[in-house]
């Protein structure tokens, strides 16, 4: 990605982009059959910036018989996966060229900042899909040992007609997180972006056509949950769905994988997330870097965002100080200025549920104010442990503060969770690093660091917030798999059949 540009250069590009607005299905941009449209608003203006086709349950099934002919046929499905995966490659490529149109659409769609589209969003989707089109043909199949009158072959098919039903607070990476999978291993897809995010699928589809995947393979059918979602969920014709999203909405997949076709189900959901910092820690201005970093990127609308801090008396106060100089680097406002680092939350019900955990009682340490879908980085002082701001996932730039003793009721702390997404611990002390790690019950738990890996590293929680698989690494593709044996029988036909 080149340099940033200009808050006005920014602003320019973004009065002249041509936004898609219909749903893609069968190689083609198409209107809702019923002709209904729904308002994709700017978030950081409220301003419509465009009228998005509002599609239902026959646009559904019109994607998926299109899907399923393309399945069927075999024009991607059976592709050698050397073409498959140089079709992503030039999807991959044509993103990298319009880069930076994708980045002005997300920002202006979402709230996020350009600064996170640029440098973040769009650097990391590209990455996304060549990695996983550069897998399609490095993954083998296994050979099973059996007797010497026999083999027992071991493959990987793809799953067939998948749902892939995407958040909000990512869209594009998010997109890239389960078309890279999806598309490597062979499958058709059926995306429903979120509706308040709907543009940048759009326009990734289109440009996936450009690069030479066959019209049927990549369809995205934009609408609400109750319209778009549960009709994907309850689709006879669709084989699996990959869900992202609140924890409350992915059980209902469940209820309608099992009331329909008991088609595969994995979801990503919530988290609570614990960064724990105990009294060893070193370098405490790079630890309070990291706390804030993992607390207000993406505006806390992250579900592996670091929302409790959990951090040992004794160096509490040291680590406070550090915290609230590094919050100055956080600067908020027009998500187009390429200086700010907090830009709007996405939606104004989204805002109003953030701003709700603010007037609640405990001591404000930072910020606290929210105002036109805008919330300041909030750092929260708090000794009732059941409280609503410790329990509950806000998804904003909220950070609770909770003092413990000592490491075993840090641990406990941090377990005490309906959730289990993701972790970090700060010590130097290697025993309790490890010791710390094993114990807090969380997909991913990072030491002296907030993140969540990198591509090559599964991601997905425990509890609450994941079912059936994992995003990221060659784990990301089991989801998008069936595994059948294959036995072959070498025996002659005069030798004796033995059962």
């Amino acid at each position: 990605m080149s340099d940033l540009l200009t808050t006005e250069e920014y602003k320019s590009i973004a009065a002249n982009l041509d936004l898609p607005t219909q749903a893609f299905i069968d190689g083609s941009f198409r209107p809702a059959m019923s002709g209904k449209t729904f308002d994709s608003t700017n978030p950081a203006t409220g301003e419509v910036i465009a009228k998005v086709a509002a599609c239902g349950q026959a646009d559904v099934d019109f994607a998926v018989e299109k899907a399923r002919d393309a399945f069927e046929d075999g024009r991607w499905s059976r592709l050698h996966p050397g073409e498959r995966k140089e079709a992503m490659i030039r999807l991959a490529k044509l993103i990298r060229r319009n880069a930076r149109e994708l980045a002005v659409m997300e920002s202006l769609d979402s709230g996020k900042t350009i600064y996170d589209c640029e440098t973040v969003d769009v650097p990391e989707t590209i990455h996304c899909l060549t990695w996983h089109a550069e897998l399609i043909d490095k993954i083998y199949d296994q050979v099973a040992p059996a007797s010497d009158n026999h083999i027992a072959l071991v493959v990987r098919e793809p799953v067939g007609v998948v749902g892939l039903v995407l958040p909000w607070n990512f869209p594009l990476l998010m997109l890239a997180w389960k078309i890279g999978p999806a598309l490597a291993s062979g499958c058709s897809i059926i995306v429903k972006p979120a509706a308040e995010t709907s543009l940048t699928a759009l326009r990734v589809a289109e440009l996936a056509m450009e690069a030479g995947i066959p019209a049927g393979v990549f369809n995205v059918v934009p609408g609400s949950g109750r319209d778009v979602g549960e009709p994907i969920g309850r689709h006879m014709d669709i084989d699996m769905v990959s869900f992202t999203g609140s924890t409350a909405t992915g059980r209902r997949f469940l209820t309608y994988a099992s009331e329909s076709n008991l088609k595969e189900v994995t979801l990503e959901m919530g988290g609570k997330n614990p960064a724990i910092v105990l009294d060893d820690a070193e370098d405490l201005d790079r630890v309070a870097a990291h706390v804030v970093n993992g607390a207000f990127w993406n505006m806390g609308e992250n579900c592996s965002a670091s929302s409790r801090l959990i951090v040992q008396k004794g160096i509490k106060d040291k680590l406070l100080d550090r915290m609230l100089a590094h919050a100055r680097e956080w600067p908020m406002g027009d998500p187009l200025d390429p200086v700010n680092r907090v830009g709007a939350l996405v939606s104004q019900a989204h805002f109003d549920k953030v701003a709700s955990y603010l007037s609640k009682g405990p001591k404000v340490l930072l910020g606290g104010k929210a105002e036109a879908g805008f919330v300041e980085p909030t750092i929260l002082d708090i000794a009732d442990r059941d409280a609503a701001q410790v329990r509950e996932e806000i998804f904003g730039p909220v950070l609770s503060v909770l003092t413990v003793d000592g490491f075993d009721e840090a641990i406990a702390l941090a377990n005490d969770t309906e959730y289990g997404l993701a972790a970090s611990i700060y010590t130097a002390n290697v025993k309790k690093a490890i010791r710390g790690a094993r114990a807090i019950r969380a997909g991913t738990v990072t030491v002296n660091s907030f993140g969540e890996g990198d591509i090559s590293t599964p991601f997905g929680g425990f509890k609450q917030s994941g079912f059936g698989g994992r995003d990221n690494g060659i784990h990301a593709h089991d989801q998008y798999t069936q595994i059948k044996t294959i036995w072959v029988d070498l025996t002659d036909d005069h030798d004796e059949v033995v059962s």
